[in-house]
């Protein structure tokens, strides 16, 4: 009796012990992200599935060398909502007030979902990508963070246990650039009940978390990690200046060139303070999102792309780029079915 209890003591602590003896390397793990693009704009809404199309990117990503991928989801849009709500476009980039009221307990996010989230991810595996499944809902909970804070718990609690059983090179980003009234204060109790929520059904899984204030750099000030969960990424976001990364988009004006020995300064500045960061507190860094509008002078945007990316690698930093694939800001046309060729040969330091 005695040798039974004592062999089921052993079978229950023995991943503990396992795991304890075989930490992840979370420096390491970030080293398997590499460099990579975002899937932006997918799982937003259905309309815009192409299998094809997303299969012919992830070919083109790997042929450029890439290893990492950021699938951006929207899963608060693919809960049981209210009969009759229509989802449409405006309301899944969330412009929409209404979301909240459609939504009703439990939250559950559909089959329909993860029919096309656990294909996506499947076929990155395939091809051998680091997978980053990201919640990509940063509108709605800077807009109202109180009002979705157990949509926000639900959504994960129901994604970790549903793939809690994946690869350790499938990641979760816990949420897309907090903004607004989800100020860096708050966030850091968000993320903290988040983790909660994730850890129970995946202990071992690496996080990606970025800091407030949009991810930006100057957000890690405020940012509170827990201390004893040394498995997580911390995320970053580079769009800096701003005023020239989203030259012509949404109205704001164009014919802005970048380059100046005082703009290039400040970019190193930044990257310096990011540094300076992950070192004192010795966290791994990725650079989840950077680009340039197309609007954008384009020996400048070109110029800006390749110091931004000088800037990530010679500083162990990993990278994907906003939206790789896309001609809005990415490095492939889609009208023509070509490589955007200055663009392509700037991130990969050709």
């Amino acid at each position: 009796m005695k040798k039974c209890f004592y062999f089921l003591i052993l079978i229950l602590i023995l991943p503990v012990l396992v795991y304890s003896q075989n930490p992840i390397d979370v420096f390491k793990q970030n080293d398997r992200l590499g460099k990579g693009g975002n899937f932006g704009n997918i799982l937003y809404t259905w309309d815009n599935w192409n299998k094809d199309l997303d299969l012919s990117d992830m070919d083109k990503m790997k042929e450029l060398g890439m290893s990492g991928i950021r699938i951006n989801t929207r899963p608060f849009l693919h809960m049981n909502r209210e009969p009759g709500y229509n989802l449409r476009w405006d309301e899944a980039h969330g412009r929409r007030e209404d979301l909240l009221y459609a939504l009703k307990p439990p939250y559950t996010i559909s089959k329909q979902f993860y029919d096309r989230l656990d294909w996506t991810v499947h076929e990155a595996l395939k091809l051998g990508f680091t997978v980053i499944i990201d919640n990509h809902q940063y509108r709605e909970m800077g807009k109202d963070p109180m009002a979705f804070r157990d949509i926000f718990l639900a959504s994960w609690e129901q994604m970790a246990e549903h793939y809690k059983d994946y690869p350790d090179n499938v990641y979760f980003g816990v949420l897309n650039e907090p903004n607004g009234n989800l100020t860096p204060y708050l966030w850091n109790y968000f993320m903290i009940d988040a983790w909660k929520i994730i850890r129970k059904s995946n202990p071992g899984r690496t996080l990606v978390i970025g800091p407030g204030n949009w991810n930006n750099i100057e957000g890690l000030a405020d940012f509170k990690l827990p201390e004893d969960d040394r498995n997580i990424i911390v995320e970053i976001h580079y769009y800096s200046p701003h005023r020239f990364t989203h030259q012509g988009v949404d109205g704001r004006s164009a014919g802005i060139t970048w380059g100046t020995d005082d703009e290039i300064k400040a970019v190193e500045k930044d990257f310096n303070t990011a540094v300076e960061w992950s070192k004192k507190f010795n966290r791994p860094l990725f650079l989840g999102e950077f680009g340039v509008s197309s609007n954008a002078d384009e020996e400048s945007a070109v110029d800006w792309l390749h110091f931004v990316v000088s800037q990530a690698e010679k500083n162990g930093i990993s990278w994907s780029m906003w939206d790789l694939m896309g001609s809005g800001m990415g490095i492939y046309d889609d009208e023509k079915g070509t490589w955007i060729i200055p663009r392509k040969k700037a991130i990969l330091n050709e």
